[in-house]
């Protein structure tokens, strides 16, 4: 067993960002906690864009508009506010002031800006096309300064440990909620491990893995929604899920990410037959309009003529030597798969690619129940609203995490938080657990989620479409949860039972927000959003 002040449950920009703030105080106790062997492992290691700024001829109050625009009505003002305010000096103070990080540069010195969809300015800054990787490499390495942050890796949170729910008093069943932190399977050493917290926060990231074409990694199966969820944890917007326009269409490269920054930099989306068609369904932004009219768009062109695919043209807009320079990650992807964007249009398709709602937390993300944060994707901050303005994610995450430290420590300097001992909590019950985890059924089961949720609860939605997802889904999860009460733990098992927990959530606030806004778009709409294709 272990104790500690904070326990932080996932490795990317948020929660090393908590964890550094956290730290600035020697006397503090942080574990960071990732189900991967590698800390590097997170969505942020893979974002490629960039991450937003301040450009030269821009303001807080023009990146507020853009952001509440992109959001389809939905977005949370205040909290655009903060991230306009805040985040450029933060990236000016943590990511190239303390990580280092050396975002690409113009011939005199100055940063190099990128524009990328719906921004009305060149705004993006970034390290080639390898933006995400860069910041990961720079916070890690950071990291090592602290000798008071622990990193405990191939490590799975398995549940959070909560009050009424595990405590051993049954006049706690009166009070209200509260995190003392989780129960942690070590799949090295295959034993659960309660770790007990003052505050735990939930920096899990996304859930893209539930659908069957993704650009997330592996982990990105929802598990920190899920354990929130159990725990009685607010979730809201969960039907807002962002499907990335353009993932390379290659056998070999499924899912790997074609930057939205291609687009920035005057790349056209074709028909197999060359013909550009953004004009039809936007004619105002045409191949720079939003990801969720633009992925629809992708969408309605491959349902109504059949493609399989579609085509960005980046080749004919901008020099080999330029793209090699600009984009030399895509470039070497599809190099290796046999393709080269220099001299020949890409095929993509859309696939899921972030989740814009969550855990719902406020301006310092804290959630409804007590000592438990979350930021970054698992939470929903309502800043993205129905749908995410490109780039604002890495910057979220940075400013909730550095907001997130600065309330725990200022809660934990102000009060007394005593964390239970090894007798307030029971341990972890094994008893009767006779079956060994099979990969062989966790994979098909998992690829059923992905199935049903990209079918069914994927571009384009109907109320018929969901219920027989929610149907299936519910089968499917009696099933899971019959399988998981008697079987030996594994990192596999963990997350597909939080798989189809959180497949069944989103699937659940699809069917009933009837209404099309942003990413959520329903054939049945019974009343007008924001904008239908």
């Amino acid at each position: 067993m272990k104790t500690t002040d904070v326990l932080i449950i996932g490795s990317g920009i948020a929660g090393i960002a908590t964890a550094i703030q956290l730290a600035q105080n020697p006397k503090r106790k942080i574990i960071l906690l990732t189900r991967a062997s590698d800390v590097h492992e997170s969505n942020t290691f893979w974002a490629q864009g960039g991450i937003i700024h301040r450009g030269p001829v821009d303001s807080a109050e023009l990146l507020v508009k853009d952001i509440l625009d992109a959001g389809a009505g939905a977005s949370l003002p205040e909290s655009a506010r903060i991230l306009a305010n805040e985040g450029p000096r933060l990236t000016d103070d943590i990511l190239i002031g303390e990580a280092h990080i050396q975002f690409d540069r113009e011939a005199d010195g100055t940063l190099a800006y990128g524009q990328e969809a719906a921004h009305s300015r060149r705004r993006i800054v970034h390290v080639a096309d390898g933006t995400g990787a860069a910041i990961s490499n720079g916070l890690v390495a950071l990291l090592k300064n602290y000798p008071n942050i622990e990193v405990l890796s191939n490590a799975t949170a398995v549940d959070l440990i909560t009050y009424p729910h595990h405590s051993r008093d049954p006049l706690d069943n009166y009070r209200p909620i509260q995190c003392h932190g989780a129960y942690v399977f070590d799949y090295t050493g295959k034993a659960i491990h309660r770790t007990l917290a003052a505050v735990t926060v939930l920096a899990t990231g996304g859930l893209g893995r539930i659908y069957r074409n993704t650009t997330n990694p592996s982990g990105a199966r929802g598990d920190g929604l899920a354990m929130a969820s159990r725990a009685g944890a607010r979730i809201i917007n969960a039907e807002y899920i962002q499907f990335h326009p353009t993932a390379l269409a290659v056998p070999g490269a499924e899912g790997f990410l074609i930057s939205e920054a291609m687009r920035g930099e005057g790349g056209v989306l074709l028909d197999p037959n060359g013909h550009p068609f953004m004009q039809k369904y936007s004619p105002e932004w045409k191949d720079l309009a939003p990801r969720d009219i633009v992925a629809r768009a992708i969408h309605s062109e491959m349902e109504t003529n059949g493609y399989s695919f579609v085509l960005l043209d980046i080749a004919s807009h901008m020099s080999a030597s330029a793209i090699k320079t600009r984009f030399p990650n895509i470039y070497a992807e599809c190099m290796r798969v046999g393709l080269d964007i220099t001299r020949e249009p890409i095929p993509v398709v859309p696939a899921a690619h972030y989740f814009c709602g969550g855990i719902a937390v406020d301006e310092y993300g804290q959630s409804s129940i007590a000592d438990l944060y979350a930021v970054g994707e698992v939470s929903c901050t309502g800043l993205h609203g129905a749908n995410r303005l490109a780039s604002t994610s890495l910057l979220e995450g940075l400013v909730w995490g550095h907001r997130a430290g600065q309330k725990i420590e200022e809660t934990l300097n102000a009060k007394s938080f005593p964390i239970p001992t090894r007798e307030d909590i029971p341990p972890w019950d094994e008893s009767g657990l006779i079956n060994d985890s099979d990969p062989a059924l966790i994979q098909g089961d998992m690829q059923t989620i992905q199935n049903i949720m990209w079918h069914y609860v994927g571009l384009i939605r109907s109320g018929d479409r969901l219920s027989r997802a929610i149907r299936e889904l519910r089968h499917l999860q009696n099933e899971i949860e019959t399988f998981y009460q008697k079987t030996k733990l594994s990192d596999g098992l963990i997350g597909l039972r939080n798989a189809v927990e959180v497949a069944l959530i989103v699937a659940q606030a699809a069917y009933h927000n009837r209404q099309s806004r942003g990413c959520h778009y329903r054939v049945d709409a019974v009343e007008v959003g924001d904008r239908l294709l």
